[in-house]
Order: structure tokens, then sequence, then C-alpha cells
């Protein structure tokens, strides 16, 4: 009867403590986007000198430290989860700045659009990582070469070829590519809460997540934006 009273409790406490952890990632990864989106409204709005300055060249520090901070936060996030969320929020204020740029050259259109889509992408594909029972660690592994292969080939487009349609193609294969990490990304968070959620700091664990999952959002919608801007949604 003890065994038969106990099992329930602890799938019960089990669910609710992983409900509780998804709560919390998805709440400051959106926090951060959110962050992000204010920011860049913000400096283009009310610092619009600023950013033509930083367009001209002045986004050589800030990128800098766009590239470096995530290695930093995620390094911090099960030691000091506390300095990792800060930090987390610095670094989407960073990307809100960068983004911010963009407006230059894209239309409120274009980048509302790329939003929505991002938005929506993500979404289906979060919660396709929460509630699918397929293991993807398959499919992210594979996306993460592909990734590789696709920045190197991206970077040889843009000092070499310089071609519009090969841009195109390889935006559509990075939205692909960050979709299927969007849904390995949360299944792996998901699995790591279930398997050592009672060994480490389950709100550094949340940070590491967020921060997982912020990046795979912004890389879809800068990919978005890119697409779009092809399509007629650039201000040049």
């Amino acid at each position: 009867m003890n065994n038969f009273d106990q099992q329930p409790r602890a799938t019960v406490n089990t669910e609710v403590g992983l409900n509780a952890f998804l709560t919390k990632m998805f709440g400051w990864m959106g926090l951060a986007v959110l962050v992000s989106a204010a920011t860049a409204f913000v400096m283009a709005t009310q610092f619009g000198g600023a950013v033509q300055s930083l367009s001209r060249g002045g986004l050589l520090l800030p990128i800098i430290v766009w590239f470096i901070l995530p290695f930093v936060i995620s390094g911090q996030s099960m030691k000091r989860p506390t300095v990792a969320f800060v930090g987390l929020m610095v670094y989407a204020v960073i990307t809100g700045i960068v983004i911010s740029t963009y407006t230059l050259y894209y239309s409120n259109a274009s980048m509302t659009a790329a939003f929505v889509s991002s938005s929506a992408i993500f979404i289906s594909m979060a919660g396709f990582g929460i509630f699918t029972k397929r293991d993807l660690t398959k499919f992210g592994t594979q996306a993460t070469a592909a990734l590789i292969g696709v920045i190197v080939a991206v970077l040889v487009n843009a000092f070499l070829v310089k071609s519009v349609m090969v841009s195109l193609i390889f935006s559509v294969i990075a939205v692909i590519i960050f979709a299927v990490l969007t849904a390995w990304d949360t299944q792996r968070m998901q699995k790591m809460y279930l398997q050592y959620g009672d060994q480490v700091s389950t709100t550094g664990l949340a940070v590491n997540g967020a921060l997982q999952l912020y990046l795979d959002f912004v890389n879809l919608f800068l990919q978005l934006l890119q697409i779009f801007g092809i399509f007629g949604g650039s201000r040049d």
C-alpha cells in the first residue's frame, strides 16, 4: 500500500518541479527578448544620432562583447546564478543596441514581420521540443554541424561571391537550422532538469536554458529579417 501511495506523489512532484522550471526558463527568455526590443526601439527613436554613429564603425566593441558574453554567462550560470542572470539582461541590452542599427536598413514592416514570424516559429518548435517523445539529440547535433558550415559559407559569400540569391538560400537554411535547435535546446534543458535538477542549482540551469533559447530566437529573427529585406523590406 505504501509503495502505491508514494509513487504518484513522486510523479506529481516531478511534474510540478518541471513546470516551474520551464516557466522560469521561458519567462526569463521572454524578458530578455522584451529588453532587447525595448532597447532597440528607444535607441532607434530617441538616439538616432548614436545609432548612425554605431552603424558607421562604432559597433566593433559591442559586437566583440556580443560574441564573448554568452560564453561567460554560460560558464557562470551554475556557479553564480544571480550574476549570470544579470549578465543575460546586459547581453539583451547589447543585442538591442546592435539590432537598433538594423532599423537604418530595414523597414518597420519588415522588422515587424520578422519578429512575428520568428515568434511563431519559436513557440511552435519549443512546444514540439517539450511534448515530443522522440529523442532530438541526433537532429540537434546535425543542425549544429550544419550551422558551422553555413557560417563559413556565409562569410565566403559576403567577402568573395556577394550574391543576393546565395545569401537568401543560406538564410532559409539557417532558419531551418535554428528552428531545429530551438526544439532540441528545449528538450535538452528539460532532460537536464529531470536528470540533474536535484543536484545542481535549478536557477542556474534556468538561466543557462534561457540564454540558449534567447540565442535561438535572436538568430531566427535576424535570418528572417534578411529574408524579408531581400523581398522588398529593405529601406535601400
